[in-house]
């Protein structure tokens, strides 16, 4: 299994940016996606993830209404459009594949993309 995410970057404060995860060797449209971010001396979270056929999606207050998930199954990829961004948004951003909805826990995880918000 394979999730290799990019679009990472610097961007100034109230920026956009969008990353991308492309998936192998799993079946993608089966799989519930999320993606999780790491701080420098915090835990990962999950900033959002969207269901298997895409009919639903969650994001934490912390993020909502400034970062979007979708997804492609025909591609095999999952998106992470971010807007508005803070200084506090500065981490390394994983795509994963949940396990299960909701307990956000993760079956396979991407290597990480560094997102950096200059203020």
């Amino acid at each position: 299994v394979q999730l290799q995410a990019s679009g990472g970057g610097l961007v100034q404060a109230g920026g956009s940016l969008r990353l991308s995860c492309a998936a192998s060797g799993l079946p993608f449209s089966t799989y519930h996606m999320g993606w999780f971010r790491q701080a420098p001396g915090k835990d990962r979270e999950c900033v959002a993830a969207i269901h298997w056929d895409g009919s639903s999606t969650y994001c934490p207050d912390s993020v909502k209404g400034r970062f979007t998930i979708s997804r492609d199954n025909a591609k095999n990829m999952v998106y992470l459009q971010m807007n508005s961004l803070k200084f506090e948004d500065t981490a390394v951003y994983y795509c994963a594949a949940l396990r299960t909805w909701g307990a956000w826990t993760v079956n396979y995880w991407g290597k990480g993309t560094l997102v950096t918000v200059s203020t």
